[in-house]
């Protein structure tokens, strides 16, 4: 089959791609702590019900016969919210440093198990792994451009779930315990990015793996961001808040996400049929 005009479920792997990614992820970490935080759901009850949003965008992604931007980016929105309540009720405990001043609780249920972000980034770790381990035996390609099969989307998805979660403990970890703080915490991701870029030029270097890399990486990224954007000005934030945050990064995914599909159709013609950047993806 032609992979390079092949109806797929799944985006082109560009440049745009990754500004979207960002601005999804950095999202998912402001509106999991307004939902967790300054509503006061709690960790516990935010997480159960933003697994049932993942769920439900999952569902229409599946269901989809073709690409369809808004369809992606909502489960990619899902995951990076669910993952970062999840992480923050592994990591966290009911201790003061986490809840807001005056407060002796925060929402329904346990406030978190206090794993800390060592332990809950090594569970995450080997659950990642083992994904991967299920994939590679199902002998189903890891290729972007090659997913083409139910089972193959949801080994897909049940990776961004979990590297999404991941992400967000790194960048917790890297912005809150590292002293690197919100600043030195982002120059040393995009470092690691702009590393990987190099290595793409690298023939011994597999693009897919290189993928998986930069997918998790971005999301340490995209929480270090949300913490810069709504933390206090004195502990070296923007204080724009979890509200005004998320509604400016909210336009922004949607302009983006317009962008991505009126784009789509002037290409191909047809919501369906999307041309794959193969040297990106590592098919060959």
């Amino acid at each position: 089959m032609d992979v390079r005009y092949a109806v797929k479920k799944l985006p082109e792997i560009t440049f745009a791609f990754w500004v979207m990614k960002v601005a999804a992820t950095t999202l998912g970490e402001t509106a999991g702590d307004l939902l967790a935080q300054t509503l006061g759901l709690g960790y516990f009850l935010t997480t159960v019900v933003l697994v049932l949003v993942f769920v439900v965008t999952l569902a229409v992604q599946l269901r989809a016969r073709s690409y369809h931007p808004f369809f992606y980016w909502m489960v990619i929105l899902s995951t990076s919210t669910a993952g970062t309540t999840i992480s923050d009720f592994m990591n966290r405990d009911a201790s003061g440093k986490y809840l807001a001043a005056g407060t002796d609780s925060l929402g329904w249920g346990p406030q978190g198990l206090g794993l800390g972000y060592p332990v809950g980034a090594a569970i995450l770790s080997a659950l990642l792994v083992a994904i991967f381990v299920a994939w590679r035996r199902s002998g189903l390609p890891f290729a972007i451009g090659r997913i083409d099969t139910l089972r193959g989307e949801t080994y897909f998805w049940s990776a961004i779930l979990v590297s999404n979660t991941l992400g967000t403990s790194m960048g917790d970890f890297l912005a809150d315990s590292s002293g690197l703080g919100y600043a030195g915490s982002a120059l040393l991701i995009v470092g690691l990015l702009a590393l990987l870029l190099a290595l793409r030029y690298h023939p011994a270097v597999s693009n897919v793996l290189l993928f998986w890399l930069a997918f998790v990486l971005t999301r340490p990224l995209g929480a270090t961001a949300g913490d810069f954007l709504t933390k206090p000005v004195a502990k070296g934030g923007l204080a724009l808040g979890t509200l005004g945050s998320s509604t400016i990064l909210l336009a922004l995914l949607l302009g983006l996400v317009g962008y991505a599909h009126a784009r789509q159709r002037r290409r191909t013609g047809a919501p369906g049929a999307v041309e794959v950047d193969t040297a990106s993806i590592g098919v060959s």
